[in-house]
């Protein structure tokens, strides 16, 4: 069972704490892992791009020239895909879904593996409380500096939203704050480290280890 450190919002260490095996000590799967990351780009996708066939653009009522005898080869409408300002063949549509799917089971161990590599590559801390006492800039900055994180791109997991967290890290690009409940494999894959306290480590713990 592996142990980490609790640290204070001074980054002082506090306790250790063993870390529950089935859900950080896993061996990751990389195609899950892949697959959830995937599904996630693809299902925030838009399918806005829009282009028009022939039997949409304006124009093109009648042919251009007869049939027969004008030693022009035959067309049957100016708005051909052919013709300049014709319509356009396989273009992108606004009605296709990009959306996919994948079981609880997958997801499960998608987020697993994710923060299994968190433990492996040491880029998981956790603190007992993350509680700001305004909400400045430079009250997250601060405590992002305190473990030489600061300009890395983090994702802070909190127990519950305070409005001090959220409006302090909302002008920082590089943060993202979010609950217990809302972690999912591509932020985690996206972070180059993850700040968790410690009432929300156990929670994700408790949600994901029964087996």
């Amino acid at each position: 069972m592996a142990k980490i450190e609790i640290v204070n919002i001074k980054g002082k260490k506090v306790k250790d704490k063993n870390l529950k095996d089935n859900v950080w000590g896993i061996t990751p799967n990389d195609a899950v892992l892949h697959n959830a990351i995937v599904l996630n780009m693809a299902n925030a996708r838009q399918a806005s791009a829009s282009t028009k066939t022939r039997s949409e653009v304006s124009g093109g009522g009648r042919k251009p020239w007869r049939q027969k005898g004008t030693g022009n080869a035959r067309q049957g409408s100016i708005r051909a895909t052919q013709w300049r300002g014709g319509g356009i063949v396989f273009g992108p549509n606004p009605n296709k879904n990009y959306t996919k799917k994948m079981n609880k089971k997958e997801r499960k161990l998608a987020l697993k593996s994710a923060l299994a590599y968190k433990v492996i590559d040491r880029e998981l801390i956790v603190i007992d409380e993350i509680k700001l006492e305004t909400n400045k800039t430079r009250e997250m900055f601060n405590l992002l500096s305190k473990f030489n994180i600061e300009y890395n791109k983090v994702l802070v997991v909190v127990n519950e939203l305070t409005d001090n967290v959220c409006l302090a890290s909302r002008n920082l690009a590089n943060v993202k704050v979010v609950t217990f409940d809302e972690v999912n494999a591509f932020d985690l894959v996206s972070a180059d480290n993850m700040l968790i306290e410690v009432n929300a480590l156990d929670k994700l713990e408790e949600v994901l280890g029964n087996e």
